[in-house]
């Protein structure tokens, strides 16, 4: 309680403005040799500045008109660590024409990830990881202590960056981007997770914002481990639904004019029973995935074939857990009755699909008790209203996540919904890009309530 009072009244103070940045060195990058990269050196710890530092890889691509340009436009990448450089430097289809021709558009890879220091691990140096879903108190300890010998081992190899991976230090990795590019204000455009950096910043820095668009937006006011599990269940099981409809009225459709709920419970009902060749959480991160990137047809084909006896598909141990995300989220569970009971809730408010994937979140963050960056309502007062960008249905951040984001910032945030399905709306509908790119280039905000028609 008290580290989230200070956080909220840090947000409400004044913030001194930082050291002048030193400019980046750029040189010459990218598969098409008109990008550009560069490091931005930052304290591993920003509490002592003087100390240890790390290098933020950081790549651009230059406006072709720079006496007309409006700016720099920085990207915040997804994931969370998902590497924005190779946005910028490998392919440009993420941006459109009038952005590259109006901004240098510049993303980087944050902290601890792919060219940023990233984080090491050795998981072959622990016992056998633990399955994402748990089903008894036995698995229950044994994540815990699985994670906290990981997580010692990771340490070990990566040093206090280990430690300071979260968004408190990545928010001030990307004002200190923001400086030495040499923009008095921040034009920025989040997407997924990187919406959460956006708000943050924008919650911290609210007068060194000039625009900000939140693209598929993430909920950070989630009170209790419940109230997170259920919310993704809620978006998992709208675009399970989704794609039901889909299946129902498209005649090319695997499953067209069958019952596909009873077909997925089936499937989910041997998976629980112990069929061999994939597991509940399987199924259920493979509808996930399905459903986030609209590829129906492959789902019911998926769907299809595994349901005539064919072999399913068995997806593997988790990846070592990202602190970036255990540091941002506090989703604690006492015990297994109490892991169980969160699940329960989770399938009451998902008949079908039972439990989000993001149930992986709790399994490969249970133990994490250094949560710097906790759950809390928005604060946000900038001079220019936050444009969010979402579709209506959207597996990984749900409509409900967006509206709830929407209301927090109040006359702060205007939320613009594509009516169709998938994460990402930006790269979808033209009718998003043409709306965020007016709010990008001129400050054009659109009306409260608009909408763009699903295929526009």
């Amino acid at each position: 309680m008290n580290s989230l009072l200070s956080l909220l009244l840090a947000a409400a103070l004044p913030v001194p403005a930082p050291p002048p940045a030193a400019a980046l060195d750029w040189f010459t990058c990218g598969k098409a040799m008109d990008a550009q990269c560069g490091y931005l050196t930052v304290p591993v710890d920003w509490a002592h500045p003087g100390g240890a530092k790390i290098k933020i890889a950081v790549g651009k691509r230059a406006a072709p008109d720079q006496e007309h340009k409006v700016g720099t436009l920085v990207f915040g990448p997804g994931g969370p660590w998902d590497p924005g450089v190779d946005r910028v430097t490998n392919g440009y289809h993420r941006f459109s024409a009038n952005l590259l021709a109006r901004f240098d558009i510049v993303s980087f890879d944050p902290r601890g990830s792919t060219g940023s220091q990233p984080v090491s691990c050795d998981p072959a140096q622990v016992a056998a990881v633990p399955n994402p879903v748990l089903t008894s108190q036995a698995d229950f300890d044994a994540t815990l202590a699985y994670n906290r010998e990981l997580w010692a081992e990771c340490e070990r190899r990566t040093g206090d960056l280990w430690n300071h991976a979260g968004m408190t230090s990545n928010v001030r990795d990307l004002d200190a981007l923001r400086a030495a590019l040499g923009e008095r204000q921040l034009t920025f455009q989040g997407s997924s997770y990187g919406t959460l950096l956006g708000e943050a910043y924008a919650e911290r820095y609210p007068q060194r914002v000039r625009a900000i668009v939140l693209e598929s937006v993430d909920d950070h006011s989630s009170r209790s481990t419940a109230e997170f599990l259920t919310a993704q269940a809620w978006a998992s099981e709208d675009a399970f639904d989704a794609f039901v409809s889909w299946c129902d009225r498209t005649a090319s459709c695997a499953l067209h004019g069958r019952d596909v709920p009873a077909i997925w419970n089936h499937l989910y009902d041997s998976a629980v029973a112990g069929r061999p060749d994939f597991t509940p959480f399987d199924l259920v991160a493979i509808t996930y995935k399905r459903t986030k990137d609209v590829d129906y047809d492959l789902l019911a084909d998926y769907l299809e074939a595994v349901d005539g006896g064919r072999p399913g598909v068995r997806l593997g141990s988790l990846p070592v857990v990202l602190p970036a995300f255990c540091a941002d989220w506090s989703l604690p569970a006492r015990d297994y009755r109490e892991y169980a009971s969160l699940l329960r809730q989770a399938a009451r408010v998902a008949p079908d699909t039972h439990f989000p994937a993001q149930v992986m979140a709790l399994t490969a963050c249970l133990g994490w008790e250094d949560v710097t960056y906790p759950q809390h309502e928005l604060h946000v007062r900038t001079a220019t209203p936050l444009l969010l960008l979402n579709s209506r249905h959207d597996s990984a951040t749900g409509w409900n996540w967006a509206r709830n984001v929407e209301r927090q910032l109040g006359r702060h945030g205007v939320l613009v919904t594509y009516e169709g399905d998938g994460h990402g709306s930006y790269s979808i509908s033209q009718c998003m890009r043409n709306l965020a790119d007016a709010y990008l280039i001129s400050r054009t905000v659109p009306p409260r309530g608009t909408s763009c028609a699903a295929g526009s």
